[in-house]
């Protein structure tokens, strides 16, 4: 049976025509024939004075931009379709999203680190953003990942060096297998690639591997982490907890209140459009 899947980037998408092209060629060949992932950027004015890379230097501000996350997820399930992807690192909202949904949630992140725990004893992650690894040791600690994390490192360019390097990637790619050695070096023997654009950037290039080390393609784990959790939910009926405050569903009522009181209902996927 067919598997319809919501892919929600912290890019907006409409700005980069040869990444979004990239990225859909990246998803095609990893996921099934039936499989259609319709992809989703954030909303076109997000970055009107900065870019990702930029603002997500700042706690507030990834804050702030985690709303549309949230604003993705319920239009995905509103919208039909069987499963809500979170494609980026730092997983923004996943429990809260998760909480309220029917429909399965997935998180880059979230399924990158687990799933590097079964290629290798220790995982390390590279990242594009200096001042957000000690937000992403938090967040392997919140997954109770602590002793199967090597650490994390700033791979030593940003997203705007490799946006600069997209036809030629050779730089960024020594820089990348510079980096990967130093965490090899501090126990790592699985590599995430942080963010979805360097791990799709070494994919398409065919780096797989630094030295005997294999890289985690984190939107691959992404995308059939969102297939198998269908297949799970269709097959024997498995669904997320609702025991706790973390994933109780909240009633759908005071939602659409909120989300009106906040303004939020303004950005909402779909919607005035």
């Amino acid at each position: 049976m067919a598997i319809k899947i919501y892919h929600q980037s912290f890019t907006v998408l409409g700005n980069l025509p040869a990444y979004e092209a990239r990225l859909r060629k990246h998803i095609d060949g990893i996921v099934r024939p039936d499989t259609e992932v319709v992809l989703h950027g954030m909303h076109p004015d997000t970055y009107v004075t900065e870019y990702p890379g930029h603002d997500l230097r700042y706690n507030l501000l990834y804050a702030l931009h985690a709303n549309q996350f949230v604003l993705g997820g319920l239009a995905a399930q509103e919208q039909g379709f069987d499963v809500y992807a979170v494609s980026t690192l730092p997983d923004p909202m996943l429990l809260e999203i998760r909480s309220a949904l029917d429909i399965p949630v997935v998180g880059y992140g979230e399924s990158s680190m687990h799933l590097a725990c079964m290629y290798g004893r220790k995982f390390g992650m590279l990242t594009f953003i200096e001042e957000q690894l000690p937000f992403m040791e938090e967040k392997v600690t919140s997954h109770g990942l602590t002793d199967r994390f090597a650490g994390i490192k700033h791979v030593g360019f940003t997203f705007d060096d490799l946006l600069a390097n997209f036809n030629d990637p050779a730089p960024v790619i020594r820089q990348f297998e510079e980096s990967a050695r130093a965490l090899i070096g501090d126990g790592a023997d699985v590599i995430i690639p942080g963010e979805v654009p360097m791990g799709v950037t070494m994919a398409a290039h065919g780096v797989r591997r630094v030295d005997d080390v294999p890289l985690l393609d984190g939107l691959a784990a992404t995308m059939k982490m969102a297939e198998l959790m269908v297949d799970l939910r269709r097959s024997v009926g498995l669904e997320v907890s609702r025991g706790t405050c973390y994933t109780a569903t909240p009633p759908a009522e005071r939602v659409s209140e909120l989300l009106a009181l906040y303004g939020h209902d303004k950005l909402m996927p779909g919607r005035g459009e």
